[in-house]
Formats: structure tokens, sequence, C-alpha cells
């Protein structure tokens, strides 16, 4: 496959027999966007026409495929159940769901073993950290398509040639069991303090885009520049290692609750979600840190090697779609087209006030957006470095209860903590 080789304006398709491919501007209808698109006069009634004609023409195709393999979907991440569900009662497609729980590393695995087969193990789409996309696509495992709300999408947060974008993004924080925590870390240097020894972890193992870019910001906090950050991070883990308050499991809502890691490092949109499930069984408070507040962008993309092609550009048109972005940001993630969403009015307005879900005390930080070079940069120190600069394995095993997202990661652990 020659990268690059798509028409910017184009998107080719794998049509079904005797159907023709399809352009970018198709698919307003099923993207929910015909109606909007005719009242404002950017479409002709030709054009909408034509362009509802090209995506029956996707849906007749991808229903004669009847089936998406999708990976790495946790249902309660964000709104993934909600979405999945939904896209399943629209077209009607089944909807095989992998392993929910693969970091960005493990699904570029299943790729690569994807290679010339068809197998139910193989996926269609992926949901990687977007330095684990840029390196895919470098490496051929993934093919371009322009979804039709394209244009929406920030330049900042897509491959200008269609074989990555971003689709939704939260900021790290603190969350934090309350029942055990009385006194709330407020940045990343509290959490060296010795009150919070055996309470620290990471919601993600090493190689995950989560705790990669949570050592990042911790680097940056500790007062590195973006070339820096990742190495004064491995240094700012080591010594939470050294004084005993970091916890080597991957953490989780279990062990959040249980007191094994009581204080866990993970994304905003996680955090505020336990606190909804667990009201009234466990007080948890989520926290932005004064400083080194890192946005981290999760992209989506089709492999190169996708046994369903066409299912994956319907899945890729309907989480484009208003009906899924808005239903991301219901999960408390903030959609890749929430500008966009905000200029045309498309979010309801009793929702805005939860926009504002973090403890602020008072205070504001415009979260800092990685750039591409910088998160390969950082993926690749810490990754490489993690096991000689910090010393010690993050470990993890299979869950015996689930009470949210990662917490299959529940094995045996120092004894829950009284309230500190």
């Amino acid at each position: 496959m020659k990268h690059g080789s798509t028409d910017e304006h184009t998107m080719r398709v794998e049509p079904a027999a005797g159907q023709r491919p399809m352009s970018r501007r198709d698919a307003l209808k099923a993207a929910g966007l015909a109606g909007a698109a005719l009242s404002t006069g950017a479409v002709s009634v030709c054009d909408a026409l034509a362009s509802a004609d090209a995506m029956e023409d996707l849906v007749s195709a991808a229903k004669a495929e009847g089936q998406l393999t999708v990976i790495a979907l946790p249902r309660d991440w964000g709104a993934y159940g909600v979405v999945i569900d939904r896209f399943k009662a629209r077209y009607g497609l089944t909807v095989n769901e992998l392993r929910p729980h693969a970091s960005s590393a493990d699904q570029i695995e299943a790729i690569k073993a994807g290679r010339g087969k068809t197998d139910p193990q193989t996926p269609d789409i992926v949901d990687l950290g977007m330095s684990f996309a840029s390196s895919a696509k470098e490496d051929g495992l993934l093919q371009p398509y322009k979804a039709s709300t394209w244009d929406t999408i920030p330049e900042a947060a897509k491959d200008a040639q269609g074989y990555w974008y971003g689709g939704f993004y939260g900021v790290l924080a603190f969350e934090i069991n309350a029942d055990l925590i009385t006194k709330m870390p407020r940045d990343w240097a509290d959490l060296a303090a010795p009150e919070y020894r055996n309470s620290v972890g990471l919601a993600g193992n090493i190689s995950s885009h989560q705790a990669v870019q949570s050592v990042f910001a911790a680097g940056l906090s500790a007062g590195g520049n973006v070339e820096g950050a990742a190495d004064l991070g491995l240094k700012f883990f080591a010594d939470l290692h050294e004084k005993g308050n970091f916890v080597p499991i991957i953490g989780s809502t279990n062990s959040l609750a249980d007191g094994r890691t009581p204080i866990l490092v993970r994304w905003d949109y996680l955090g505020v979600g336990d606190r909804e499930r667990l009201e009234g069984t466990t007080r948890i408070e989520v926290i932005r840190p004064r400083t080194a507040v890192v946005a981290g962008v999760y992209v989506q993309a089709i492999s190169a090697y996708a046994p369903h092609p066409n299912a994956a550009r319907l899945w890729m048109e309907y989480l484009y779609s208003d009906e899924a972005q808005l239903a991301w940001l219901k999960g408390h993630c903030y959609p890749i087209r929430f500008a966009d969403l905000m200029r045309r009015g498309s979010v309801p307005i009793d929702w805005r006030e939860r926009l504002g879900h973090l403890d602020h005390e008072g205070y504001d930080v415009d979260p800092i957006f990685p750039t591409l070079k910088d998160q390969e940069r950082a993926r690749d120190i810490i990754t490489n470095g993690w096991d000689d600069i910090v010393g010690v394995k993050v470990r993890c095993q299979p869950a015996e209860g689930y009470l949210g997202p990662m917490s299959f990661n529940n094995m045996e652990a120092p004894v829950p903590q009284q309230p500190i």
C-alpha cells in the first residue's frame, strides 16, 4: 500500500459487486447531517440525494459483510457501550467485541497477527494513542478513510491523508477514594508526601497510552520541557517507588474502592464515571492537578487487513456523527468535534454545566496537548527506560469482580488502608 496515494477529496472504498466508490461528502444522511446541510444551503438538493444514495450503497455493502470486529472498547469507557448498541440497532450488524481492555500496543500486535486472516480474532477497527497510530501508519498497518464530517475535526487531531483521526479526549487527573484519603493532593509533587505511602497507582500497563502520558505529565510538572519531560517523569516515579508511595499494580476501580490504590492517575472522564457509578458506596473525588494538565486524544483507524472494510467505514461514519459524538460527551469525554457541536448549538443547554465537572479550587490551567512528535519521543523513552530507572514491574492479574473500567486488574496487593 502506498501511503499518501489517496486523493484528499475523494475517499475510495471497497465496493461490493456492482457498487461504486464513495466520496468523503457521502454519508451525510447516516451522519445525521443531511437535514442540517439542506437547511443551511451547504449542499444542493441534488448533492444531498446523491450523498444519500452513496450512503445507502455503503450500508448495503456493510450489511452484506454482516459483521464488525472491534477491539479495546470497554463498554463503560466514555460511552462505548451506548455507541456500540446504537450502531447495532441502527444498521443490524453483529459487533464482535475483542479484548475490551487491550492496550494500544496489544492492538498493533492484533493487526499484525491478522495479516491474511479472516478469523474472528482479526480486528477491523482500532482505538489507539496518537503516537501508536502514527507508527502503525508508517508500518503499513492502517488504511485511509475520511468520514463525511472530516472538515470539522481539528487539523492537529488527524492524519492529513485520513489514516487516523481523533475521536475524543480527556485530561489526566487524580481519582481519589475520599473515604480513605482525607487530605487531597493538589499537584503532582504532593503525591510524594509521606501520608500517601502505599497509595498511588497508574491505571494502565506501562505500554499503554494512559500510563505513558501520566509519566510524561509528572515530568512536565517537575520542571521539564516537552523534550525532557519523559526522563524527569521516570525519575519522579522512581522516587515515588523508593519512598514506598507507588503501588506497582495496574490500578482499577476495584483497587481504588478497596484501598489498594486509593489515589489513581487516570483520564478525568473515567474518574467522573466512577464517581457516579459508586455514589452511595465510595466517595470519589476527581481533582485536576495545578500544573501539567495533559490532555490525551484517542484516535480511530481502520486496519489495513480489515475483514469487513465496509462495516469499518460505516462505523467511522457513525462515530463522527453528531449522535455518537454527543454520546461521548454525555459519557464525560470531550468529543473531537466538540467545538463544531458547540458552534452549531448542538450541545443541549442543560449539559453545559456538566463540562465543569472537575474540582478547580479557584484556579484553572489550559490543558496541554502534546504534539505527535512529543508523544512518540515520550513513548520510546518511557517504555524502554521504565524497568531500569523505576526498577519495578507493574503487575496485572484477572479480576474477581467488576466495578468499572480496568477493574479486570484485580490482584493480591497490600492490605487496604485506614483513612489518612
